[in-house]
């Protein structure tokens, strides 16, 4: 594969751009209200994709998979064809949809296969290179999607074939995350790819992908045969092979997704609806909210440590039953029905003291029962269909390696999967058995898509990156809007707090009010003050206004109209 920099070359209704001497321009639109038809995504270039679909007669669900198909071009740090991921619906004509198209586990995958030999976890061999890499399931879970949309997959893949063929400039966020990571794509990589260059990249370069292009048109032509079988397939078994991977043909034409039944509950006078296991944020979201409900947050102001105070220990004891009891329910049996049941959360906060942390070891999961880098859209159309998205390929730009002469990136999932129980992953959180590595299971997702339901119709349409964050985000974004009032702006750019129950600490985003900061402290929670880690995509519809918000702390932009 080879560079290529040339001015950006798009169709008008494709994106505004302002020409001027030198690179091309395009803008990132934060805010806007629509009437008909809204899209918020972590790049413009993608979210003016989806806006384009709907404008051509495609719904939300066609629009979906068209801004997925485009993420996966100028988005490389999240977006993918070599991921995958969860969409969540709430059809128009009242039904609700998930679908699941998490990664799987090669067939030659086993329990301890990164452990060294006295059992220890290898930490780099589970997130760097070919053998980090689960069998993708975005291109899947785009052919499933199709059932609910209504334009052919050659449509909608059209913008990302023209991005990925001739280019896009880049800002200068995506040429820092290039240049950051120039060696390791030199070291990880069997064949020369496009994120390298002589010298290094600075904004307003063009990037062009053609082999990402190649495979793109062939998954136009040929759906799942177009990526699972011939030649995509074919160069991703050679690059295996190559590289020390396990990923076989057999592992890529074995993949199916999955139809699960979203997770809906009720909370406040609406209706939450969310992706269930393998991710583990709709039970997540199911019990902090019910845990935290139950300690009437309504009382104190929004940030205040009273109320933050009660969101942090509800957050705390949801991840200790997360890491004790959720995986792949195709493998184990997960006690759903008793871990969000309204007495289990009520007695999980019974310990809980105002002004007191609740240390961390003394609490354990439940029970006994019986028997970051990541990326989400939101879609509304005219019609009324309501989609949110999320999709991952784990760390920023996954493994770091390109299939060679298909231009596409690959995951580096294995690293969700519980590489040695009581072990930490990547973001810190520990799992047990029931997240262990098995040939063909799925590892545990944090990710989780989200649509609100206020008097029977959609009203928050939501989602958020951030790894092991992503609940806690998604916990405060509800909470902010139902309980606290705030609008769709204040509420998407409020700094965010997150507490996974282990390591027993609090960590804060650094616009974190101080006063609140101060206040935690003096009752004993330590605090860690972190990069910003939630981009989330919201879209709020009410008495017939729409308003789409892209989070500041990325290229995060709206279209619609």
């Amino acid at each position: 594969m080879r560079i290529f920099l040339f001015p950006l070359l798009l169709l008008a209704c494709l994106v505004s751009v302002a020409q001027q001497p030198g690179p091309y321009h395009y803008s990132i639109r934060k805010y806007m209200e629509a009437k008909r038809f809204a899209v918020s995504s972590a790049h413009p270039l993608a979210s003016e994709a989806g806006a384009r679909i709907m404008r051509e007669g495609g719904n939300a669900v066609d629009a979906a998979i068209a801004v997925q198909l485009a993420l996966a071009v100028v988005y490389p740090a999240a977006g993918n064809l070599g991921g995958g991921g969860f969409m969540v619906a709430r059809l128009a004509d009242g039904r609700t949809v998930s679908i699941d198209y998490r990664e799987k586990a090669p067939a030659r995958a086993h329990r301890d296969m990164y452990l060294d030999s006295a059992g220890n976890p290898v930490v780099r061999k589970s997130l760097d290179g070919h053998l980090a890499a689960g069998v993708p399931g975005t291109v899947a879970g785009l052919v499933a999607s199709q059932e609910y949309g209504r334009l052919p997959l050659s449509r909608l893949a059209a913008p990302a074939i023209e991005l990925a063929e001739k280019g896009f400039v880049i800002t200068a966020h995506e040429a820092d995350g290039l240049n950051r990571l120039r060696e390791a794509f030199i070291q990880l990589n069997t064949r020369p790819v496009a994120f390298v260059k002589d010298t290094p990249w600075k904004p307003g370069d063009t990037l062009v992908q053609r082999d990402l292009a190649g495979t793109l048109r062939r998954i136009a032509r040929k759906g799942m045969k177009g990526f699972y079988a011939g030649e995509t397939a074919k160069l991703l078994a050679a690059e295996m092979k190559r590289g020390g991977g396990i990923i076989t043909g057999k592992d890529m034409a074995a993949y199916k997704a999955a139809s699960r039944k979203p997770v809906e509950f009720e909370f406040r006078g609406h209706t939450v609806i969310s992706m269930p296991l393998p991710s583990s944020g709709g039970i997540g979201l199911q019990q902090m909210l019910g845990m935290v409900d139950a300690t009437h947050p309504e009382r104190f102001a929004f940030h205040s440590p009273e109320a933050v105070q009660r969101m942090i220990e509800a957050e705390r004891r949801a991840y200790a039953d997360r890491a004790e009891f959720l995986g792949d329910p195709d493998f184990v049996k997960v006690p759903v029905a008793q871990l969000t049941g309204n007495a289990y959360l009520r007695q999980r906060m019974a310990d809980f003291t105002p002004g007191k942390p609740t240390p961390s070891k003394g609490v354990n999961a439940g029970g006994p029962f019986e028997s970051t880098e990541t990326t989400h859209l939101s879609v509304v159309d005219a019609e009324g269909n309501a989609v949110a998205v999320t999709t991952t390929l784990n760390g920023s730009y996954g493994s770091k390696v390109v299939v060679g002469g298909a231009g596409f990136l690959l995951n580096n999932e294995m690293d969700d999967f519980s590489v040695k129980p009581g072990a930490p992953n990547m973001y810190g959180l520990l799992g047990t058995e029931a997240n262990a590595i098995a040939p063909g299971k799925r590892m545990l997702s944090s990710m989780t898509p989200t649509i609100v339901l206020k008097n029977g119709k959609p009203y928050l349409v939501t989602g958020t990156p951030g790894g092991s964050t992503i609940i806690t985000s998604m916990f405060q974004t509800i909470m902010n809007d139902i309980v606290f009032g705030l609008d769709a702006k204040t509420n998407v750019n409020a700094p965010k707090f997150h507490h996974q129950w282990w390591p027993d600490e609090v960590r804060i985003e650094k616009e974190f009010p101080e006063a609140t900061r101060l206040a935690l402290e003096k009752m004993g929670y330590t605090l860690k003050t972190g990069v910003p880690w939630s981009r989330t995509e919201l879209i709020r519809i009410e008495n017939g206004k729409i308003e789409a918000v892209g989070d500041w702390r990325g290229d995060d932009s709206v279209a619609g109209e």
